[in-house]
């Protein structure tokens, strides 16, 4: 799919540094040189064709609710079937296809860990397979945003989890803040009529959420497939747990990583340390993931590296939604805006 110069600014130049203003729009107009109109437009028109994912918040791990990474080993017979079945939950947000006999790899989101097994055994119940259930122990890098004119992400450095979870009164907005913002002139207006508070309480509260890193990033969030990152591939090691933690900061320094995190192991699945690498082709992600290897000491060790095959499902997370939904039925606390 290919994009202008313009389009590529405006979902390049605000993965970071979203304003935080009233009318945001209107300084990313000034920037970039356009009309408010031209740039919702734009972006409208992002959206439609699937570049632009949201504009919204990137929580920290650690933020608040609950996701889980899952996976099953499906007969390729019925991969479709099962897989339309698995996207159907709400709370799955993302549902690939992957080069491995376990095959079928997607996240689990829900309020607290025990929405998302109850999520994780309705669908073991509804496809007859099981799930492999992979729960992060430790971020070590989580950074997606990345500069889109390379061929991969040139970042490095490790992500650290959130230093606390949001309070209960906090949820609502981390719930609009995930879903992301209205393509208007004045969307945190929209917001804060929602919450039954005022704008400046809410662009406070997330520039504090900023400031503290319970949110990585507020703004545009983009599929990287649409824009010509068409490799990715999720590379897995069997790491010793003594090694395992100094390995995986070693990964997090490596430019072309995207994501590295340790992960609980589980039965019939020996491996505990994953990296992802988003590039435009496939023999550059190889490169990448042969230099990571090298670059953290982990030659010899058992490892697999899985390229994604299909996307059946990619959404925005939903941490917070189930939560928030019931909070949306209850008068706001004077806190919340506070």
């Amino acid at each position: 799919m290919q994009h202008t110069a313009q389009e590529l600014a405006l979902l390049n130049h605000w993965q970071r540094n979203f304003p935080l203003l009233a009318e945001p729009f209107a300084e990313i107009a000034r920037v970039q040189q356009l009309t408010v109109a031209q740039v919702l437009e734009h972006y409208d028109a992002l959206r439609r064709r699937g570049s632009l994912s949201r504009i919204g918040a990137v929580f920290a791990p650690g933020a608040g609710g609950a996701s889980l990474l899952a996976a099953m080993a499906v007969p390729e017979a019925r991969l479709d079937e099962v897989a339309a079945i698995v996207s159907s939950f709400t709370g799955v947000n993302h549902n690939y296809e992957r080069e491995h006999t376990v095959n079928l790899w997607f996240v689990a989101t829900g309020g607290d860990a025990g929405q998302v097994e109850q999520l994780l055994c309705r669908i073991e119940a509804a496809t007859d397979l099981a799930v492999l259930r992979l729960p992060m122990v430790r971020p070590y890098r989580i950074d997606t945003g990345f500069d889109l004119h390379g061929t991969q992400s040139t970042r490095s450095g490790a992500t650290r989890a959130a230093p606390r979870a949001l309070a209960p009164d906090d949820l609502p907005l981390a719930a609009l803040a995930e879903q992301g913002l209205p393509l208007v002139a004045a969307p945190f207006d929209v917001w804060a009529r929602q919450l039954g508070c005022n704008t400046p309480a809410v662009l406070e509260r997330l520039q504090s959420w900023l400031d503290a890193g319970v949110m990585s990033r507020f703004g545009v969030v983009v599929r990287h497939h649409e824009l010509g990152f068409a490799a990715n591939a999720m590379t897995v090691f069997d790491v010793p747990d003594a090694q395992v933690d100094a390995c995986g900061l070693a990964l997090a320094q490596v430019p072309g990583i995207t994501l590295a995190y340790r992960r609980a192991r589980a039965p019939g699945w020996s491996f505990n340390l994953y990296c992802m690498v988003h590039g435009r082709d496939r023999d550059s992600v190889l490169q990448t993931v042969q230099q990571a290897i090298e670059h953290a000491g982990l030659q010899g060790l058992p490892r697999a590296t899985l390229f994604s095959r299909r996307r059946f499902k990619q959404t925005g997370a939903r941490r917070f939604a189930a939560v928030a939904a019931n909070e949306f039925a209850k008068p706001i606390a004077a806190s919340a805006c506070q």
